[in-house]
């Protein structure tokens, strides 16, 4: 039987939030998933939090230690407004050092799951896939309360390109190369990603599995505080910078695809780079011209027969 820890960031955030009513959504169909999945797949729930987020996680998860730093602290640059959010690399190192489960799964903690979630994880393991990204679905933002949960997870909603479920195994996160990226904001998902497309056996992305939900219908959301955007912009160049040895384009989501489609796919979704992957698809024709060139030559010379 595979071992899962769940770990999600939860967060106090005022009435006006709206993770305010988000969060307990999350929190139940956590609970409720766990409980399907019950003599069929262990699963751990884990939160890792500030000290003054305690009384709005449910006695239900486990509470791994503290954070101890946001952004703040990592960032040398003034804030135009402190927002105290936390490094994705603490909170992962939270699930690795404190449990020794088979897989890590990570999501937003406005991210809901359904019913069948770790028991579909568990399905898609047994696959051999030792990393996947689940896309969520969208559903109209009129669930505000725990008692709506069972029309939610009935919503088929529509499909979201932005990648926010990240499961992978135990193993391959001493690789994980994650800067200073913070949570909130964008590029911790193609960080995220971009480290499962360099160090998995068997990655695989899953653009229309009803799995995951996320309230509220927009595909891009307006973020704001562009000193944040920066911030991670940058550290995401440093992230890029050390996996780039490991990237193998033939390893991404859609390379498979026809050579129109692909380039398509990859413009068109938010989670990718389509520079980043052209100057890999040269990369790996290069390698291959090179390849026949010698085989070519190598014919030429020795093979007389």
């Amino acid at each position: 039987m595979h071992t899962i820890a769940h770990i999600i960031n939860p967060v106090k955030v005022p009435i006006t939030s709206d993770l305010h009513y988000a969060q307990p959504i999350t929190f139940e169909t956590m609970r409720r998933a766990k409980a399907y999945a019950q003599n069929k797949v262990q699963v751990e729930l884990l939160t890792t939090q500030f000290p003054e987020d305690h009384e709005i996680i449910p006695n239900y998860f486990t509470k791994t230690p503290n954070l101890t730093q946001s952004v703040l602290d990592v960032n040398d640059a003034s804030f135009k407004k402190a927002r105290k959010l936390p490094l994705i690399k603490d909170i992962l190192d939270r699930a690795y050092q404190h449990s020794q489960a088979d897989y890590i799964v990570y999501t937003n903690v406005d991210i809901a799951v359904m019913p069948s979630f770790y028991e579909a994880i568990n399905s898609i393991i047994n696959q051999g896939h030792d990393a996947f990204i689940i896309n969520r679905r969208r559903v109209a933002n009129h669930y505000t309360s725990v008692a709506q949960i069972p029309l939610m997870v009935s919503e088929v909603g529509r499909a979201h390109p932005g990648f926010d479920c990240f499961v992978f195994h135990r193993k391959l996160y001493p690789h994980f190369v994650l800067d200073d990226i913070c949570v909130g904001i964008p590029f911790i998902g193609i960080s995220l990603a971009h480290n499962l497309f360099c160090f998995a056996s068997n990655f695989k992305l899953f653009t229309n599995l009803h799995l995951t939900i996320h309230i509220g219908m927009e595909i891009m959301k307006n973020w704001g505080d562009k000193d944040y955007y920066q911030h991670n912009q940058q550290a995401f160049k440093q992230v890029r910078k050390q996996l780039m040895p490991h990237f193998n384009i033939q390893k991404f989501p859609y390379a498979e695809q026809p050579f129109y489609k692909r380039y398509i796919s990859w413009l068109l979704n938010p989670s990718m780079q389509i520079g980043l992957c052209m100057r890999l698809e040269f990369r790996r024709i290069k390698a291959g011209v090179k390849y026949w060139f010698y085989e070519v030559v190598y014919k030429f010379i020795f093979d007389k027969e």
